[in-house]
C-alpha cells in the first residue's frame, strides 16, 4: 500500500525538480526528503528521478507517467475524505426518506425543496409506504427518516417530532345530498355509508375516524375499506360512500369529490416526522429534521 505522504512529497519534487526547494514547500530537511523519494521507488520497483547537481532532479519516462496517476490518486483520496466528512456531518451522504401519499400535496414539496436548497450534496432516496410500513423501515435500518401520520398505533423504537396538525373534512361523493351544505356537523354523517381506513394498514386514520363518529353519537356504516388515502378519495368519487380526510387532501387534482368542512370536529389528522434515536441516526436525518421542523414553525 502506498503511502499518500510520500505521494505528495513526489509531487512536490516533480514540480520544483529541487531538492532544496521542494523540502522548503513540504516544511521539511533535504535528507528525509531524499529517503522518502527512495522509498517511493522501491515500493514502485522504478527510478522515478535522474539526479542532477546542486539537488536538481528531472523526471524519468516512468516518473512522468506515475506523476499523473498520482496527481489523481491525491484527488480522490481528497474527495474521499471530503465525502466521508460530508456524511458525519449530514452534509453530504445519501438520506432514505420514506413518506405517506397525502404528503405529496403540498407537505412533502415544502420540506425536500427547502432541504435540497440548503443540503444540495445530500442525495435523496425518497419511498412511499403507509405510516406503520414506514416506521418498520426505520426499526430495520431499511429507511432513515419518513414523513407519517400519527398515531402511529404501533410498536416502534422510532422517536416522533410532531410537524403539523389538520382538520377532518368530509369528501363527498358529486350528487349527495349533503353538497347542497356549505358545512356539515359530523352528526349530519351518520345516515351515510362510509369509506373507512384499513386497520391493518393504517390503524391510525381508522382509529381517528371511527373515535370522531363516535364522540358525534353514532357508528360509521362501513361498505368499503382502503388503506390510502387516494384510493379512499378514488372510492368516495365512484359513490361507494362519505369519507373523513386531512384537509391537505383538497389540493388534490383529477378526482371529482365535492369537499365541506366540519364545524364540530377539532384537527385531529397530524403529521409527523419518524426517525431512530439522535445518537445512532444518519447525521443527514438530523439535518432534514431541523429544516422540517422550522418550514412548518415559520408558516404557524
Amino acid at each position: 500500500m502506498l503511502d499518500l505522504r510520500r505521494v505528495r512529497q513526489f509531487i512536490v519534487l516533480a514540480e520544483t525538480l529541487n531538492f532544496r526547494r521542494a523540502a522548503e514547500r513540504l516544511h521539511m530537511a533535504q535528507p528525509p526528503l531524499s529517503v522518502s523519494i527512495q522509498k517511493l521507488e522501491a515500493d514502485l520497483g522504478i527510478r522515478l528521478f535522474e539526479r542532477g547537481g546542486a539537488g536538481g532532479v528531472s523526471l524519468t519516462s516512468g516518473g512522468k507517467a506515475v506523476l499523473a496517476e498520482a496527481r489523481r490518486l491525491l484527488f480522490h483520496n481528497g474527495q474521499l475524505l471530503a465525502a466521508a466528512r460530508a456524511a458525519e456531518a449530514g452534509t453530504g451522504g445519501a438520506l432514505r426518506v420514506g413518506f405517506v401519499g397525502s404528503t405529496t400535496h403540498g407537505v412533502l414539496q415544502r420540506v425536500v425543496r427547502l432541504f435540497r436548497a440548503e443540503y444540495p450534496c445530500v442525495e435523496l432516496v425518497l419511498k412511499e409506504a403507509t405510516s406503520i410500513r414506514i416506521v418498520e423501515f426505520i426499526d430495520s435500518g431499511e429507511l432513515d427518516i419518513g414523513l407519517v401520520r400519527t398515531p402511529l398505533l404501533t410498536p416502534t423504537q422510532a422517536r416522533l417530532i410532531p410537524l403539523m396538525a389538520e382538520p377532518f373534512i368530509a369528501a363527498l361523493p358529486p350528487g349527495n345530498a349533503l353538497t347542497r351544505k356549505p358545512e356539515l356537523h359530523l352528526a349530519d354523517l351518520a345516515g351515510e355509508s362510509f369509506v373507512l381506513y384499513t386497520r391493518e394498514d393504517a390503524s391510525g386514520l381508522q382509529a381517528m375516524a371511527m373515535l370522531a363518529c363516535q364522540h358525534a353519537g353514532f357508528l360509521p356504516r362501513i361498505t368499503q375499506e382502503a388503506t390510502q388515502v387516494q384510493t379512499v378519495l378514488s372510492l368516495v368519487e365512484s359513490g361507494l360512500g362519505v369519507a373523513l380526510v386531512p384537509s391537505v387532501m383538497q389540493n388534490a387534482v383529477g378526482q371529482r369529490v365535492v369537499y365541506r368542512p366540519i364545524v364540530d370536529l377539532s384537527p385531529a389528522a397530524e403529521i409527523g416526522l419518524a426517525l431512530v434515536q439522535p445518537e445512532v441516526s444518519n447525521p443527514a436525518a438530523e439535518r432534514f429534521s431541523e429544516v422540517a421542523v422550522r418550514s412548518f414553525k415559520s408558516v404557524a
